[in-house]
């Protein structure tokens, strides 16, 4: 490597003299046409890079959804744009190598200052009263904007001076952009199956400025020593203040590809010693220390009272438990606990929660069948029948499409017994909470008896977790109080919620085909209820 950039420095060398003489394609052109060819592959993938990388970054604070990544798309193919038509220009006007090195330089200082801009945007947005996608769209905006148009200038200005050097435009422009889909292609999956899970975004956002440092180092040789020391300096100060405020602290303690996760001391007098599970930006489970079927949060607690009046369940209950989606485990685990004969099922996608669970949580996974794939996928191919099956695997605002549909409301009453029970959690806004009666529609065309339950209704409107029963064997109460844990009672709500707002005949049935939900949740996205 060494060896190859010394014989790159001195044929650059005479190329910077005279750039409008074509030179014929030699072993000394090629070679260069080659470094040229590797800069923008290497380049591209980075972009990529960082653009896989912002979603995981803003997710803490934005969580993740269809909003947050049309912002980052939109906004870094901005940045893109705006960099092609820079560098066309730049080069027309005396744009050489040692543009190409001071562009890559500040790409990789920008990108490193997109660690810094998080630090200053964030306590900022958290305050205001933005919605997420306005919050989504000055997160990436402020990020990312800026390195992806330095990183959009590379390609031109290094296509134009390689063809100065060999006049087959055809063969340069197509071999040039071809490098530049297939670093983009390359960037896309080793983020997305590899880097994000090993190695963490804080060091890949670090990691990729030092690759465009590497980069940039042979197209320098000829910069003046003030730039070179105007550039030093903008590096070490951007470093230096980015490491102060915290930049490279990473908010979550383990990173998969799917969360940020981050264990909490959730203590309470109330109740105790106990620790919640925080997925990106969302409290998703409270467990207690030492008793397991102590359910803190209201809505966990409902399903449980739930299951415990229609079944008339005891502690010899034998029952069979299949979970969609694990989450904190805090329901699995109590069940566990509170009926020691039950046989319980977890699909869990994220092999990290599961791990996360077991080491910091309290939860002993050694009594459950732990499945880590997609529980719509698992239900189907299973030939297992289920007393209950319980779905929470709708995160935040984040709602997995294939398991709201008619057709997944199939699959889940082909995984029942005859007398089995369906429940559901789902973030809504209250009162009119579009998705929650769409939902309601599509599961009654499977299931004869569909409640929907809250333990209070909010004084205004506001994000509101709804838990929903499907089944078709026989009613429940109009009311259920609590007969373990705390002093609770829930009501059915189907007659208010379904009078207020939108009109059931106005709203469609989520179908595999037609899955509408961002459309559903608006009242929510444009809240800032939903952050």
């Amino acid at each position: 490597m060494y060896t190859f950039f010394r014989k790159l420095k001195r044929e650059l060398h005479p190329l910077n003299m005279n750039h409008s003489a074509a030179i014929s394609p030699t072993v000394s052109v090629r070679r260069v046409l080659l470094w040229y060819g590797i800069t923008i592959f290497v380049s591209s993938a980075i972009l990529l890079v960082l653009e896989i990388v912002a979603g995981r970054l803003i997710a803490p604070y934005v969580g993740v959804s269809i909003y947050s990544w049309t912002s980052i798309i939109g906004v870094i193919l901005a940045g893109l744009s705006l960099g092609n038509w820079i560098g066309g220009r730049w080069v027309d006007s005396g744009g050489n190598e040692t543009s190409v090195g001071i562009v890559l330089l500040l790409a990789a200082v920008f990108s490193i200052a997109s660690l810094l801009s998080l630090t200053i945007v964030a306590p900022l947005l958290q305050k205001s009263d933005f919605n997420l996608i306005s919050s989504s769209f000055i997160y990436v905006l402020s990020m990312f904007f800026v390195p992806a148009a330095l990183l959009g200038i590379v390609t031109p200005l290094l296509t134009t001076l390689a063809l100065r050097l060999d006049t087959r435009a055809g063969h340069i422009v197509g071999r040039m952009h071809a490098l530049a889909a297939l670093g983009s292609i390359l960037g896309t999956f080793i983020t997305g199956y590899w880097l994000v899970q090993y190695f963490g975004t804080r060091k890949i956002v670090t990691g990729s400025a030092i690759c465009l440092l590497l980069l940039a180092i042979p197209f320098l040789r000829k910069i003046r020593i003030r730039q070179a020391f105007s550039m030093i300096v903008l590096m070490a100060s951007v470093l230096v203040i980015t490491h102060v405020r915290g930049g490279f602290n990473n908010p979550c303690q383990w990173e998969s590809n799917y969360f940020c996760l981050r264990v909490v001391d959730s203590s309470n007098p109330e109740y105790g010693a106990a620790k919640a599970l925080i997925l990106d930006h969302l409290l998703h489970g409270i467990n207690h220390e030492t008793e397991a079927d102590l359910l803190i949060s209201p809505y966990v607690h409902a399903m449980d009272e739930i299951v415990r009046v229609f079944f008339n369940a005891e502690e010899g209950w034998e029952s069979r438990y299949f979970f969609a989606g694990g989450g904190a485990y805090t329901q699995p685990r109590a069940v566990n606990a509170m009926y020691p004969k039950a046989r319980v099922t977890v699909a869990e996608l994220d092999p990290q929660v599961t791990s996360t669970a077991e080491q910091a949580l309290f939860v002993n996974t050694g009594n459950m069948q732990i499945i880590h794939l997609d529980a719509r996928a698992v239900l189907q191919k299973s030939r297992q029948q289920y007393d209950v099956v319980v779905t929470d695997v709708f995160h935040d605002i984040s709602v997995p499409y294939h398991m709201v549909t008619q057709e997944f409301a199939q699959t889940v009453k082909r995984s029942l017994s005859d007398e089995g029970l369906y429940l559901i959690n789902i973030v809504d806004i209250f009162p009119d909470a579009k998705l929650v009666k769409s939902l309601i529609k599509a599961l009654l065309l499977e299931f004869k008896y569909v409640d929907v339950w809250l333990d209070k209704a909010p004084e205004s409107v506001a994000r509101t977790t709804y838990v929903i029963s499907a089944n078709n064997s026989r009613p429940l109460p109009e009311m259920i109080i609590s007969q373990r844990g705390f002093e609770r009672r829930w009501l059915r709500i189907n007659p208010p919620l379904l009078a207020t707002g939108t009109p059931m005949e106005k709203l469609p049935v989520l179908t595999d085909d037609f899955v509408p939900v961002e459309y559903l949740l608006e009242g929510l996205l444009f809240s800032e209820k939903a952050l």
